[in-house]
């Protein structure tokens, strides 16, 4: 099998920690140093403290603590510590539509001196007028999970990288109409209630598509299909999982549905909740998203996917002292020591190569198999959210465009045109 990996490039790591202070000139450090370094979920979310310790080993003098905050309202509490200068020293970027927000406000510090590998992706969603205000660290994308057990009990074959979206709206409906046949519950795929699991492959699949342009037509074919499937009872319907707030893991996890279109961040906590128990235990794996056409698909091309990168970037109100510190940190995240331990943890690092993946896929409960290491390996994935000030407004206004469509009360063509409207009067276009 063939692997399209970017090759990890040589990091230098510093071998001593020298300290540079904002006003210029550099200060030695008088002691040991403390960074804040912002989070979530950190019960579940082991990625904050696997890098502070692994920078901790480096650099011995520099101790890394996690502030946690709420992930449903990590901006809103972010942004007001900030105003309030108790914000922490290395901000984590959880969402990208958000950067320009924070670099507007003048509280991220320009990182541009930072030094990346070769080959890591997710760069240019912080950079922002040829200055650099973030690193990324992971990179996640949008791949499809299906169950073996439920494909085997309905007599169907499983996917195998080369579908596009019509062959999956076909399996979904063979294997829900095949399920109920058996007896069982289950329906052919789940479609969790974000925008993105429309928006988000129609954003990067669709030729020419751009959502800073105002202009939405080519979301159409992508709600037809998925208002389809949702009428013929192939998956569950949208008013029915926001009623009663599905969980997408708890969906896929206890075999409700054979299908589900994800992040990779899903790979590791599906691991996590079968070995657990939380998640019932079942054969699963990972294919490849349903693409546009046949252009992209099959496992001799390339196939286009979504997923913004998450990253780390520095408070502009840092104390002088602390600033190269910060900086060393950010380095060494976006390092390939880093990367590895990210990927012995099933997180999906920005950088990747031969051995970073195999750190990867030995991590118990992943699935090993050839398509699920290709699916997970190799793709083009295309930022969710471009880097402007606009794409909060426009994600918003299309975040409303979802919910009408998908909830019955307006129809693809005027959802829209609404949007359209909105956009114009109320954003603009580039």
């Amino acid at each position: 099998m063939k692997y399209k990996i970017a090759a990890a490039g040589a990091l230098a790591v510093s071998a001593a920690l020298t300290l540079t202070a904002c006003g210029g000139g550099t200060t030695e450090a008088s002691g040991p140093v403390t960074l804040t370094l912002s989070g979530w979920s950190l019960t579940t979310t082991p990625e904050f403290q696997v890098l502070a310790d692994g920078f901790h080993e480096k650099y011995p003098d520099v101790t890394v603590e996690l502030k946690e905050y709420d992930p449903a309202e990590y901006n809103t509490l972010v942004t007001a510590d900030l105003a309030a200068g108790a914000g922490p020293d290395i901000i984590t970027q959880k969402e990208v539509r958000y950067v320009t927000t924070f670099q507007e406000g003048g509280q991220l510090l320009d990182v541009s001196d930072v030094t990346l590998p070769d080959g890591i992706s997710g760069t240019g969603s912080y950079e922002i007028d040829g200055a650099t205000y973030a690193v990324p660290y992971r990179q996640d994308s949008w791949v499809l999970y299906y169950n073996k057990d439920l494909f085997d009990a309905a007599g169907i074959t499983y996917p195998d990288g080369s579908w596009t979206w019509d062959d999956y709206a076909a399996a979904e409906e063979d294997l829900a109409a095949a399920l109920a046949d058996t007896g069982s519950p289950a329906y052919g795929a789940y479609q969790h209630r974000w925008q993105s699991t429309v928006q988000g492959f129609a954003n990067a699949q669709s030729p020419d598509a751009d959502i800073l342009s105002g202009e939405f037509d080519y979301l159409e074919p992508y709600y037809d299909r998925s208002i389809a499937l949702q009428d013929d009872k192939a998956q569950v319907d949208y008013n029915t999982s926001a009623a009663n707030q599905l969980g997408y893991g708890s969906e896929f996890g206890t075999q409700k549905a054979a299908m589900m279109l994800m992040g990779t961040w899903y790979v590791g906590s599906l691991a996590a909740q079968q070995a657990s128990g939380d998640a019932q235990d079942f054969a699963w794996g990972v294919a490849p998203a349903p693409q546009y056409d046949s252009s992209t698909a099959g496992i001799d091309n390339t196939p286009v996917t979504f997923g913004d990168p998450t990253g780390f970037g520095i408070n502009a109100g840092i104390d002088g002292s602390k600033t190269q510190a910060a900086k060393d940190f950010l380095t060494y995240a976006a390092s390939a020591d880093a990367a590895k331990r990210l990927a012995e943890i099933a997180i999906s690092p920005a950088l990747l190569d031969d051995d970073i993946a195999e750190s990867y896929f030995a991590s118990p409960g992943v699935p090993t198999d050839e398509l699920s290491r290709f699916a997970i390996s190799t793709h083009e994935t295309k930022p969710e959210n471009p880097t402007s000030n606009k794409t909060a407004a426009v994600q918003s206004i299309l975040g409303d465009l979802h919910t009408g469509v998908m909830s019955g009360s307006q129809s693809v063509g005027d959802a829209i045109a609404t949007a359209q409207d909105r956009v114009a009067s109320e954003v603009g276009s580039n």
